[in-house]
């Protein structure tokens, strides 16, 4: 049954603050006329190798191009050629070059090679601004040199004498790659920290790849990161891509992470650096607690890469793919049970891009591949509200379990209208979804629920780095609206994946040491952490507020969902039939006196859940301005 919200807005009430001050709003709410149960999946995430989202967000490397994607010394490439040991660069010492070759690259198409002369001093490559913060690291570097060019330094430096730098020493080196791993003790603060790899004697050496990390990383994640994501709860994370996906080959992303290739990420800038692939991927949704959704190349990729990724991820070892797995130290099948056929192949700006009638072929094809390796998967196949999504529900409908659904919503100047577009877009995603039910003859007696596996604000400048984008409260508020549409239509909403989570568009934004929930994120933490699981019906003269219900699985409590996004506080009086509620009850409350109000990492929250009890409730409810709200109330 849908459960229908009968929001009733006064005649020239464009903007909240158009509502009378300290209104008393009335709703009624029917505990007995009850929805499909709310599915915990419609809090799940998205990450994308993009930005800061993963590389500078999850995964806790402090080095950039650690594997030397780009030439030392050229403009994109952050290390340069170090000459001598207080080197300037508009002061280069003759005697030292380094030069990029081919011929047994470590990793990728080449790798440095310094060239000494024995009488500048030390020479080799350098890396600087690198962000660092008093406390233990662990460093990797990867080299080979000879004899004569040997022994091999490698220097962390927090500043500009002897005495704010560790020097860690590489002896016997024999021309072979050796790669040595150490502890670094940093013992201060710096946004200018240094890591050189340098040599003494003559001849040459080859650096292959470095690493430096925060030693409280967890499995390469950074600590603080998880920690936050924990609070966040998704229960479901979806990757990689996203864009990137289309020009993924997941190969690239498995084996040992110093010799996998770095490549040029295929969809948006800067380089993918095979660090984070299908195995870290796994291993950081058990860490945040989550089940893990991979996307597969439907862009440039073909069914048989497909299927193969089904097999390394959930094979046995008796299988070619399950054998490869357990080589590279995972022996268990990982049995990822949610898989996405390809991303919004219905853009032209998709590698891959085709004509929708070629495109339901190829997505059948691919669902056959994956499902001769498992059965037992769930297939989502990419949707988009018109024409592509009834396409794909008509010729599609026996290869996929679920259909994605995308939006973004941008800004606007009108207050109440800005808020209200992520409820809007939701809404028409499901009036769509249900005509299609109603109108196409292959659905009788079948229903393809949503997975609207990318929604969100998307509007500002790029504080933290590509598509790095800032939210404000009145985002967190639009987000409280969204998730109550899809309450309100749970019948249709299985899942649903915030995009993205960290730093790009994300729920929550990274410093180099420290995280912070963003309002968007706090909503999404609060409604998945108290909000009920049976949806029961709401109606009423609202104004500009929305509210949602529901009982808690025991159906000991009915929690019901506010927004307000008036500049005043309302009163909301509650007619609850079907259900007798006590007078104690607790509360959770998101709010502030400006809705341009943001969080920042690294300084304390002026936007947090609060959480309050609830005494002597007699019917009526106070709604701080500005707000999203749960109440708890204990039933009879």
């Amino acid at each position: 049954m849908r459960i229908l919200l009968a929001v009733l807005i006064l005649t020239g009430a464009l903007a909240a603050g158009a509502e009378e001050k300290n209104a008393v709003v009335r709703a009624v709410i029917d505990a007995n006329k009850t929805g499909e149960p709310i599915s915990k999946y419609v809090y799940g995430q998205f990450i994308e190798h993009l930005g800061r989202c993963i590389y500078g967000g999850i995964w806790a490397e402090r080095l950039q191009d650690r594997k030397f994607f780009y030439d030392v010394g050229a403009e994109e490439s952050p290390w340069r050629l170090l000459l001598g040991p207080h080197d300037n660069p508009v002061n280069i010492v003759v005697g030292g070059k380094v030069r990029m070759v081919k011929e047994n690259a470590y990793a990728g198409e080449h790798s440095p090679s310094i060239v000494m002369s024995g009488e500048a001093g030390p020479i080799g490559i350098i890396q600087e601004r690198i962000p660092l913060s008093a406390g233990e690291y662990v460093g990797r570097v990867v080299v080979a040199a000879d004899e004569a060019a040997g022994p091999i330094e490698v220097v962390v430096a927090w500043g500009d004498t002897k005495k704010k730098r560790q020097v860690i020493r590489i002896e016997d080196m024999d021309g072979s790659w050796r790669t040595a791993s150490f502890p670094c003790a940093v013992k201060g603060d710096t946004k200018n920290g240094s890591f050189w790899v340098i040599g003494y004697g003559k001849g040459e050496f080859r650096v292959g790849a470095a690493s430096l990390m925060r030693a409280d990383n967890i499995y390469g994640m950074r600590k603080e990161v998880i920690d936050i994501l924990r609070q966040l709860d998704a229960p479901v994370y979806r990757w990689p891509g996203g864009n990137f996906v289309s020009g993924y080959n997941w190969r690239d992303g498995i084996g040992d992470p110093d010799r996998r290739p770095p490549r040029k990420n295929p969809a948006w800038k800067g380089v993918e650096h095979n660090d984070f692939g299908i195995d870290e991927f796994i291993s950081f949704c058990r860490v945040v607690g989550a089940e893990p959704y991979i996307a597969v190349n439907s862009g440039l990729g073909n069914a048989q890469d497909a299927a193969d990724e089904v097999q390394y991820a959930n094979g046995g070892l008796d299988t070619p793919m399950g054998k490869l797995r357990a080589q590279n130290k995972h022996p268990e099948p990982y049995n990822v049970k949610w898989w996405g056929i390809g991303n919004e192949m219905y853009g032209d700006w998709q590698l891959g891009h085709m004509p929708l009638e070629e495109y339901t072929k190829k997505h059948n094809e691919f669902a056959e591949a994956m499902r001769a390796v498992d059965p037992s998967i769930q297939l989502v196949g990419v949707g988009a509200t018109g024409e592509w999504s009834k396409a794909m529900l008509a010729n599609c409908h026996g290869h996929m379990d679920l259909l994605s659904e995308h939006f973004y919503c941008n800004k606007k100047e009108n207050l109440l209208e800005h808020i209200m577009q992520i409820r809007n877009a939701v809404r028409d995603k499901a009036e769509a979804h249900r005509r299609y039910l109603a109108e196409i003859p292959e659905l009788a007696g079948k229903k393809i629920p949503i997975a609207l596996d990318e929604w969100n604000y998307w509007y500002g400048g790029h504080l933290y780095g590509e598509l790095g984008v800032r939210y404000y409260l009145k985002d967190g508020l639009g987000a409280a609206a969204g998730l109550h549409e899809m309450f309100r239509n749970s019948d249709l909403f299985f899942m649903a994946n915030y995009a993205q989570t960290v730093n790009v568009l994300g729920a929550i934004k990274t410093s180099p040491d420290a995280a912070s929930f963003e309002p968007t994120g706090l909503v999404l933490a609060m409604y998945r952490r108290h909000y009920g699981t049976v949806p029961v019906a709401v109606s009423g003269e609202l104004g500009s507020m929305d509210v949602a219900a529901a009982w808690r699985e025991d159906r000991k409590a009915l929690t019901v969902g506010l927004m307000n996004p008036a500049e005043e506080p309302r009163t909301l009086a509650l007619d609850v039939k079907g259900a007798e509620l006590g007078e104690a009850g607790r509360a959770w409350i998101i709010t502030g006196n400006d809705p341009e109000l943001y969080n920042q990492p690294g300084v304390k929250p002026r936007i947090k859940i609060q959480e309050s009890s609830v005494r002597n409730f007699d019917g009526e409810l106070t709604v701080p301005a500005l707000s999203a709200c749960i109440f708890e109330l204990e039933a009879e």
